[in-house]
């Protein structure tokens, strides 16, 4: 439901008394458009919030979610493709879908709200970049539900019901999971009773489970260099939903209303702010250094001191000349061929790109393929297997313990 916060807003009134329904995928396998924890909400007068595969089987969503509202009894749907039946609902990509449905009653003055009612209505008060975890017990008649604010110190009310059912291993996967950033599905198992051996497939699980949604704060880009290049790079930066930061050492140039979009202007040494950052402990391995001022005396300083740390990307405009030269530099300034060999120089994805604008786009585009260490960027048409990449979760401490449904 997370997917869900900077929507929530206009339906706040109808969230905080009358009935709906909230439909989430809960497994996925295949290529399919949205990943585990992707949730659409339907109003009991059938208006609908949110997507959950860009309209291939909403429609019967709806219609499951009216029936569930109507007995008060949560539903499972199974989605993917029949070539059998060309008029069915299902996922023409080729993937398949597991989604869980639990209806939420209007509310009644005097009682306790529902914690599905209580948990929207938190999520609606948190800004898109916050962070923030989502646990919630699936398939029984409470929907038992617990926001995390801080998802770096894992915790749960001691007296929640949520709390009584994690102990041991499972608490200890979901644990990872929220301190990861991560989502997926742990499979409540009775006392003695052996996991199931993983399909692969999406078929939700029939017993009782605890769904994870975590996400974590926004990754940091930082630019280098109010130019052109710069201008065009933190808007399509902010689209990727980066922190993105400006750095320049000319406060002329830094200080231009083009920027504004930047989450933040400095004016510095780029390599002296880099080494203050890093020390403060403000920098980490999803942190993005874009290096486009291309002036030797800032760029090689700052790349000595970039390729020192634990960056998830470091790039650096410039010639193929260019870049020769910078190599041979930083070889003789003593930063080891293996540190270099990370660099990615000249910067940016080969698309043909003139424009500060194109250039943008080559550079975010190499950006995802490193971050999803995609194995080909070559049209889609011209290559074979998944089309849709989710992020994939860190691995279970133990696998035979439970079942866990990952993104």
């Amino acid at each position: 439901m997370l997917d869900l916060i900077p929507s929530l807003g206009p339906w706040v009134p109808r969230l905080a008394a009358r009935e709906f329904a909230v439909a989430t995928i809960v497994a996925a396998s295949g290529s399919v458009p949205r990943p585990v924890g992707t949730s659409m909400l339907v109003a009991g007068s059938g208006d609908v919030l949110g997507s959950l595969s860009g309209g291939c089987v909403e429609g019967a969503v709806v219609a499951l979610a009216q029936e569930a509202m109507d007995d008060a009894v949560p539903r499972h749907g199974t989605f993917g493709f029949s070539s059998a039946d060309a008029f069915a609902a299902g996922l023409t990509c080729g993937g398949e879908l597991g989604i869980q449905i639990q209806p939420v009653p209007a509310a009644v003055p005097g009682e306790i709200p529902h914690p599905l009612r209580a948990v929207l209505l938190q999520l609606a008060g948190l800004g898109p970049a916050h962070a923030v975890a989502l646990v919630r017990l699936l398939d029984t008649p409470g929907g038992a539900a617990v926001v995390l604010s801080d998802p770096g110190a894992f915790r749960l009310a001691a007296s929640s019901e949520l709390a009584a059912l994690l102990h041991g291993e499972p608490a200890l996967q979901v644990e990872s999971l929220v301190r990861s950033g991560g989502a997926g599905l742990v499979r409540l198992l009775q006392p003695g009773e052996c996991a199931p051996a993983k399909s692969g497939d999406a078929r939700p699980a029939a017993e009782p489970a605890i769904l994870v949604e975590s996400r974590l704060a926004p990754p940091r880009m930082l630019v280098f260099g109010a130019n052109d290049f710069g201008a065009a790079l933190v808007p399509a930066a902010k689209l990727l939903g980066y922190h993105v930061t400006l750095v320049d050492a000319r406060p002329a140039f830094a200080s231009q209303p083009r920027f504004a979009a930047a989450d933040q202007v400095v004016t510095d040494w780029p390599h002296r702010y880099l080494a203050a950052e890093a020390a403060a402990g403000r920098t980490d391995s999803r942190t993005v250094a874009a290096v486009l001022t291309h002036d030797p005396k800032f760029d090689l300083p700052l790349l000595e001191t970039a390729l020192a740390l634990d960056l998830a990307y470091v790039g650096a405009m410039g010639s193929r000349r260019s870049h020769l030269q910078r190599v041979e530099q930083l070889l003789d300034a003593g930063v080891a061929p293996e540190r270099i060999a990370q660099l990615h120089s000249p910067i940016g994805l080969d698309l043909g790109a003139v424009t500060p604008a194109e250039v943008a786009v080559s550079v975010t585009a190499e950006l995802i393929a490193a971050r999803t260490r995609a194995a080909s960027c070559q049209p889609l048409r011209e290559t074979s297997g998944t089309i849709h990449h989710h992020p994939a979760a860190p691995a279970p401490t133990d696998l035979n313990t439970q079942e866990i449904a990952w993104t």
